[in-house]
């Protein structure tokens, strides 16, 4: 049954606490919330699924990121609108909820949180139609295996990520790196040069321009992949002059929501990679059309995936096997090991990339049961209450913005 004769009867959502994101260390042990008695998972990482259902016995999952608990009273809103609709039309559906919303103002990556949930499934559920992969509905496969990056920000982590074959690895850290040029110059030495660095230095506090240009400059002869977020995603005036002051690839895009928001961006080529965020973008209409803008200035996509679910990741994936300038993908696929128990399948995973599914639609299912054991317990990042962090990052992680602190070491390498 499809195009007329199929129509949406019913949307759910899956809310629950995933383990925190937690770079270059074992992954977190899997604690069942069972009772408030019960220990809590640590962090503040919550995991929204969708699910939409036909008359015709076929459903489709979805993924939404952006504030997973305020986006699914979103999605219960808007779910009355979807009812009756028939899924195959997509980009219909897509400008239909979008006028639904204006009216609450610009509501950035909430509202497209809530929109790339639906538009995933919808793909998912034309795809099972059709019995093709969603990739095939984007145009055919470019490629038949996506390159993938993970997190390392120690020695041992990193060895383990070029063991286990990855190309790329990235250094990140909350409230930024601490003592970034050091760390890079050790990744290096470590790695050798066939292996990309990536090095993301997002706040709070964020840098001044001044500063990420000083830092972009003091990293050039380590011949990094790009450098992420260096000042805060409301500064795009400052990613001139970061452009200005180095010849370091500078990439962006994680924080904002559709075509608009990426708009400027791409327009001003103010950044040589662009990444769209998997689970808040608008979904996988969106990332096309975004992938497509960035073409024509030739800036690559990494779509921003690290702190989402396995969902959003399979709609990257599908998503980067379609388009001609795609660079990698971002995966912590040891960060949580409960991870691998939300979904099934499992993306197949050799020598540092992911295998393009075959299957019908996305080709995979959430577990619902699994995911009925974690129940969200808080959706807010608790920020520094103390001034320690002017020791570990020359700044205040309670500020917005900062000048570093402790300069000579923040921009240079000098000894471990």
């Amino acid at each position: 049954m499809t195009g007329a004769d199929m129509k949406i009867t019913a949307v759910r959502t899956f809310l629950m606490q995933a383990g925190p994101s937690n770079s270059g260390k074992p992954p977190r042990q899997i604690i069942p919330v069972v009772d408030e008695s019960q220990p809590r998972l640590p962090g503040s990482r919550n995991w929204l699924f969708v699910k939409v259902e036909t008359d015709a016995g076929i459903t489709g999952i979805g993924e939404c990121s952006g504030w997973p608990r305020v986006i699914e009273r979103a999605i219960e809103d808007l779910s009355s609108l979807l009812i009756g609709e028939d899924p195959t039309h997509i980009e219909r559906i897509a400008q239909k909820l979008q006028v639904a919303m204006m009216g609450h103002g610009m509501l950035g990556t909430v509202g497209g949180g809530a929109l790339t949930g639906i538009d995933i499934a919808l793909w998912d559920i034309k795809g099972k139609a059709l019995g093709t992969p969603v990739w095939n509905l984007l145009g055919g496969r470019v490629r038949d295996r996506v390159q993938i990056y993970t997190h390392a920000n120690n020695k041992e982590f990193a060895l383990s990520a070029k063991t286990r074959g990855f190309k790329a690895i990235k250094c990140s850290g909350g409230s930024g790196l601490q003592d970034p040029v050091r760390k890079v110059a050790t990744m290096r030495e470590l790695l050798g040069s066939d292996v990309d660095i990536a090095v993301d230095v997002h706040g709070p506090p964020w840098l001044t321009p001044i500063d990420a240009a000083r830092l972009a400059r003091a990293l050039e002869p380590y011949d990094i992949l790009w450098l992420e977020d260096p000042i805060a995603p409301d500064n795009l005036d400052g990613y001139k002059r970061i452009r200005d002051a180095s010849t370091v690839p500078l990439a962006a895009g994680e924080r904002v929501s559709g075509i608009f928001g990426e708009r400027e961006l791409i327009e001003k080529e103010l950044v040589d990679i662009i990444q769209p965020d998997a689970g808040r973008a608008g979904g996988i209409t969106q990332m096309k059309k975004i992938a497509a803008m960035a073409e024509a200035h030739h800036i690559a996509v990494a779509p921003h995936s690290g702190s989402l679910g396995p969902v959003a990741e399979y709609a990257a994936l599908h998503l980067m096997a379609s388009i001609p300038n795609a660079l990698m993908l971002e995966r912590m696929e040891d960060d949580w090991e409960g991870r691998r128990q939300t979904i099934v399948p499992h993306p197949e995973q050799a020598d540092g990339f992911l295998t393009v599914p075959d299957a019908p639609g996305l080709g995979c299912d959430i577990v619902e049961a699994f995911i009925a054991g974690f129940p969200s317990q808080g959706n807010v990042s608790v920020p520094s209450k103390t001034l320690d962090d002017r020791d570990r990052i020359g700044g205040e992680g309670r500020l917005y913005v900062q000048t570093r602190l402790r300069r000579g070491k923040y921009f240079n390498a000098g000894d471990e």
